[in-house]
């Protein structure tokens, strides 16, 4: 991965994960997913949502504006 991106949301759900990317997606804000889960157990490992460090203090809001919980 590029330098400059951040992590900000995880989640061991991918549509949780899903949620995170449209609503930034919605306000410009480039996403990318990182699936980390176990390929033959879905139940260990978490989904992964990054971003530009210049659009933190941005996708913070959007976050809490939509009520997503971190």
């Amino acid at each position: 991965m590029e330098k400059n991106w951040i992590k900000i949301f995880t989640s061991p759900y991918y549509y949780e994960s899903e949620m995170v990317k449209q609503a930034l997606a919605e306000n410009h804000i480039a996403t990318v997913l990182l699936n980390k889960q176990d390929s033959s157990h879905r139940a260990f490992g978490d989904i992964e949502v990054y971003i530009h460090q210049k659009d933190f203090s941005n996708a913070i809001e959007i976050i809490i504006l939509n009520q997503i919980n971190l």
